[in-house]
């Protein structure tokens, strides 16, 4: 097991937006004993540093991350499917947009809003004609933060890892998760 450092332990700490004194009534120590524990100023004993630690765990399982908000099936078209797929989808699943994915890659995003101009004589081509930007892509770990902050800009969010899609998030799973 390799003990944190007092950098380490800071640097979590302010990741989970947590003050130094809440940090200190967590563990059932003082604040001041955090901030020399933290300037490195004082060496712990292993009791209290396991307080501190398992006092961040805790606090670290109420953060919601991507992997907790998103859908792992992905309902998406190929650049190369033509318009007319991205319609059926839509209708059936009775979504307004969709990821385009190739080889498990997101490359790119249809709306209905993309196809509004779109005539009668295209539906046979192939999406990539007619697609927009890819979601923003987040990885599993993304806070909810950063994921509803994503939300404001763009119709959905892809989680990824190594550039493979594990997920998606909309709008509506932001909100599901209030209800």
């Amino acid at each position: 097991m390799e003990l944190p450092t007092p950098a380490d332990l800071r640097e979590r700490r302010n990741e989970l937006g947590l003050t130094q004194s809440a940090l200190a009534d967590a563990a059932g120590v003082s604040q001041p004993l955090i901030a020399r524990i933290e300037g490195g100023d004082v060496d712990p004993r292993l009791s209290t540093l396991r307080r501190i630690v398992n006092a961040l765990d805790e606090a670290e399982g109420d953060i919601v991350r991507a992997c907790d908000l998103m859908h792992e099936e992905v309902i998406s078209v190929a650049p190369d499917d033509p318009i007319r797929e991205a319609v059926r989808k839509m209708e059936d699943a009775a979504y307004s947009q969709l990821a385009v994915i190739k080889d498990g890659i997101p490359v790119g995003s249809i709306s209905q809003s993309d196809l509004v101009h779109v005539d009668e004589d295209a539906k046979d081509e192939p999406i990539r004609e007619h697609m927009s930007e890819s979601f923003p892509t987040v990885s599993k770990e993304a806070k909810l933060e950063e994921v509803s902050n994503l939300l404001d800009h763009y119709k959905a969010v892809m989680v990824t890892e190594g550039g493979e899609t594990l997920g998606i998030i909309t709008e509506a799973d932001i909100a599901a998760r209030l209800s």
